[in-house]
């Protein structure tokens, strides 16, 4: 499902930060991965990467024995869109729309009609538990709800690869549970999760956990 070898990455506004050292990395298709480290390790850079949000400067990354390399940034929207599903910890809801408008929007792209679109983005909500919620906009809904909604239109377009980026991150820690419970869930249906998280609780809830330190891959710990 995801390849890396030998990613390298380093920002130049200034001084050149060599972020990412040689990454090498598999990723099967399903499997449930947590990347850990400290401030400044370099998860969330490959994470960007992982999710064709950022180019790399050397290496090789596939992604479905795709090579993912200098997209046009078209190119890259449609491989995203089709491919990959994001959570953020800021949610990253629409603040004007309605949770069923925000969880319909990846279907915008994908020129489905705006009745079958809503039809879709109902069933993802009621999957999650919110259907009475559909009408609510983001301000009035907690933080757990927003999140849900975040999963369902992270989920919506059938994505083959769900990208977390400290999903429970702004939750206080009984919704963080009840978010991870539903991300496990997700992953039993075989969807690949990898989750960016610099907390223990969290990490243990996945079934491997990467850790990253300095731009490098260090250990990796199998959950039974």
């Amino acid at each position: 499902m995801i390849t890396l070898k030998n990613i390298n990455k380093t920002y130049n506004n200034g001084s050149p930060l060599h972020v990412l050292k040689g990454i090498d990395l598999i990723i099967e298709k399903g499997e449930f991965v947590s990347i850990m480290g400290a401030s400044g390790s370099g998860k969330s850079t490959l994470l960007n990467i992982l999710g064709i949000l950022d180019n790399y400067d050397d290496g090789e990354y596939y992604l479905n024995k795709v090579l993912i390399k200098n997209l046009t940034e078209t190119q890259s929207a449609v491989y995203r869109n089709k491919m990959i599903g994001f959570v953020f910890q800021s949610f990253n809801l629409i603040s004007f729309k309605n949770a069923l408008e925000n969880v319909a929007l990846p279907l915008y792209y994908q020129n489905i009609s705006r009745k079958k679109r809503n039809l879709i983005a109902m069933e993802y909500l009621d999957k999650l538990g919110l259907k009475d919620w559909a009408q609510h906009m983001p301000n009035e809904m907690s933080g757990g709800q927003k999140q849900r909604v975040a999963i369902a239109r992270a989920l919506v377009a059938k994505p083959q690869v769900i990208l977390a980026d400290e999903p429970t991150g702004a939750l206080d820690s009984k919704t963080s549970v009840e978010v991870m419970e539903i991300l496990k869930e997700v992953n039993a249906d075989g969807m690949t999760m990898i989750i960016v998280t610099h907390d223990p609780e969290v990490s243990r809830k996945t079934r491997k956990i990467i850790h990253i330190k300095d731009g490098v891959i260090g250990n990796i710990t199998n959950n039974d």
